[in-house]
This record gives C-alpha cells, structure tokens and sequence, in this order.
C-alpha cells in the first residue's frame, strides 16, 4: 500500500510543478518589456503565399485585404496555390490579381505539401524576396500586418508569429471556445514567453519566415501540424521564433461541433506525430544547450498528451487506493474535485480577464463562457480517442463567412 501513495504523491508534484510554471510564465504576459532595437532600417520585399483547397467562397476576400494593406505595393506580391481545386478557387484568385500556382497531387494534398512545392520553385529560381508571410484562404488581414513584420525583420527577428483572431466568434458557442481559446494562447502563452526572451510558437497561419531560413532545405515538414513541427525543429536549433501582437489576422473557425471534432482530432493526431518525432531530440537539445527555451519546448510537447495521460493515470490510482481501504469517499471525491474544477471551471475566469485586458466585447460571449467548459472537455475526449484510434486523412474544413476586413 505504501509505494501506491509514494507514486501518488510523485505525480501530484509532477503536476503541480507543471502548472505551477505555467502560471508563472503566463502572468509575464502582464508586463511591458521595451521595444527591441533596430538593427537595420529597410523596407523589405515580401511574398504573400495563400495554400488554397477548393476555396471560392472566401479567397477573394483574403485577396482584397491583402492589395489593401498599409505598405509599398511594389514591395510585395501575393500568390495563391491552387492545391487539387476543382471549382472557381483559381480563377477568382486571378481575377482578383493574385499570382496562382495549381497544383495537382491526390496522395499528397496537405499544406505541407503545398509549400514544399510552391517554396522549392522560388528558390530555385532565385527570387529576390527578403521574406514570406504565410495566410489560410479564410483570414483577412489587418492593413498594418505587413508594417508589423517588416519591422520585425529590421529588429532582426527571422520567424515571426502574428497574433490570430477570429472572425467569427459570436457564431455558435463552438466558434466562442476557439476564440477564447485562441485569445488565451496569444497572450499567455505566445507574448508571455516572447516577453521572457522564449520562444512562441507559429499558429498555423498569419506568420512570416525570412526566406534566407528555408532556402537550404525548403519547407521540410511531414506531420499534419506543420506549424508546430516547423516551431519545434527551430528551437531543437536553437532558435528562438518573434511573436508581433500588431500583426493582426482574423481567420474563421468552425460553426457546427462535428467539423471542430474533426479539426481538432486532426490537430491532436499532429501533435502525437510530433510527440513521436521530436521529444527525443528536444531533449538532447536541452542536454547540449542548456538552455531554459530548450526546456520550455520539451515542456511543451510533454505539456499535452503526455500530461493528460499522467492526470488519467493518477485518477485511475487514487479509486485503486479507495477499493483498497486506503481512502476515504471523501478524500478521492478531493482529489478527482481538485483537477476536475480548475481544469473545467478557471478557464472561465481566465477567458473574462483576457477579454477585460485586450478590450474584447464580452457581452456577444457570455453563451460562449458558459459552455467553454463543455468546448474544452471535449477536447480532452478528442485527447482520448486519439490515444487508440487515430485518422491520419486529411479532411477539409469548409470555410463560408465571407467577410471583408471592414466587416470584422
């Protein structure tokens, strides 16, 4: 009976350390660091790279917006990949002034794919663009997006994440969750590390890499969540990635529970992917380096499903230790109690301060505060199935609020 509670208590504190750090990184979001110095004073050539698949209803909007930003229109062009379309995705795109590249290849159709294809093409011809910024068809983009990340790279930053909003948030309580979810992460997980002098992560869309970083090996990516493989494959180097809250881009999520399920299975299938692939290595890096960002990676990876199964495990032991009358009802009802109510219920509280400290409207989401929860605690259903049966098909999300950067 005495080594089932000495393993108890060893994963309590596992756990606790882990979310005791957390919470110390997160209230670094809070403070104000000075602005990093100029390095270079430049006005950079971009490229603005949209990877399309069947995307008519929203791409021209996204091209819109992006012809209407704040900056030197001689300074950047945007191109469309037309990834196995077969409807008017290309030719909107062209009619809206877009460079479009189709692209036809049934067994490798995912946005890693795509950007290999496309990002291989310009280096070998050479192009003469200092950096690229990388859009999904569904955003629109903030007409300051570009001043932001130019003056990122003139600070000498090279991959830089910009801050992810959303378009639709008041759609349906789904819509809401990814929201606050997504305000959560930009301010503390993204800035409060970018304050501390660690390193973010880029969020799948609305980044930007200096092209000189791709130009050896192209865009190397083989999970199905290539943002977070490329972020850790940069730190296991040693290199910190740029986060920019001014560099703003509002993509839609979406509306109905059955197509999150599938986004969201898709994306915890990735992350077991890059679990699989990049701990070992994120390790070493924090052997050799020695370095408290190498550290924060590994935390990261080991932060999702490794600590959820952890978590399970440890409910599992504590209604062993019960059956074994080596508990009280009330002690295990205190301990399931202790994880079930921050993990469901402070996620609300922490969504109401973030959307008091970044002026976020709160009265259109109060339905969506309430049954966060609920959006959450299906993740961890998601969490779970995955663990035993994982669909590695890439299924498309169909996008359909079209709106233009006016309209958010």
């Amino acid at each position: 009976m005495e080594y089932l509670y000495i393993l108890q208590q060893a994963m309590v504190w596992i756990i606790t350390i882990y979310w005791v750090y957390q919470l110390i990184i997160s209230l670094c979001s809070l403070i104000k660091v000075k602005d990093k110095p100029l390095v270079e004073d430049k006005e950079h050539r971009f490229m603005m790279i949209i990877p399309a698949h069947n995307e008519e209803k929203v791409i021209g909007n996204l091209i819109e917006s992006l012809k209407n930003l704040d900056y030197d229109k001689n300074l950047y062009d945007i191109y469309v990949i037309a990834d196995n379309c077969t409807d008017s995705t290309a030719q909107i795109a062209k009619d809206c002034g877009a460079l479009v590249y189709e692209r036809f290849d049934e067994k490798n159709k995912t946005k890693g794919f795509a950007l290999q294809w496309f990002l291989q093409q310009k280096i070998e011809e050479d192009a003469q663009y200092d950096a690229f910024c990388i859009f999904d068809a569904d955003n629109i983009v903030d007409k300051n997006f570009l001043k932001a990340m130019n003056k990122k790279l003139n600070q000498g930053e090279d991959v830089v994440q910009g801050y992810r909003d959303i378009k639709n948030p008041s759609d349906s309580w789904v819509t809401a969750g990814y929201a606050i979810f997504y305000w959560t992460m930009n301010r503390f997980y993204h800035l409060a590390r970018y304050n501390l002098g660690l390193s973010p992560l880029i969020n799948g869309t609305g980044f930007m890499v200096k092209f000189d970083v791709v130009k050896p090996e192209g865009w190397q990516t083989k999970t199905l969540t290539e943002d977070i493989e490329f972020s850790l494959k940069r730190i296991i180097a040693g290199k910190k990635l740029g986060w920019a809250t001014d560099a703003i881009v509002y993509d839609e999520q979406p509306v109905g529970f059955k197509q999150s399920w599938s986004q969201r299975s898709r994306w915890t299938v990735g992350h077991m992917q890059c679990l699989k692939e990049y701990t070992k290595p994120l390790a070493v890096a924090v052997k050799d380096n020695k370095t408290v960002m190498n550290f924060d990676g590994l935390l990261y990876m080991l932060g999702s499903i490794p600590m959820f199964v952890l978590t399970i495990v440890l409910l599992i032991l504590n209604v062993v230790i019960y059956l074994t009358d080596g508990m009280t009802v009330a002690e295990l009802l205190w301990n399931a109690l202790r994880y079930v109510i921050p993990t469901f219920l402070l996620p609300i509280f922490t969504g109401i301060m973030i959307m008091i400290i970044d002026k976020k409207p709160i009265k259109p989401m109060i339905k969506g505060l309430v049954l966060y929860p609920l959006f959450l605690g299906s993740w961890l259903l998601i969490n779970f199935k995955c663990l035993f049966k994982r669909d590695t098909s890439w299924e498309k999300i169909e996008h359909n609020v079209s709106k233009s950067i006016d309209e958010v």
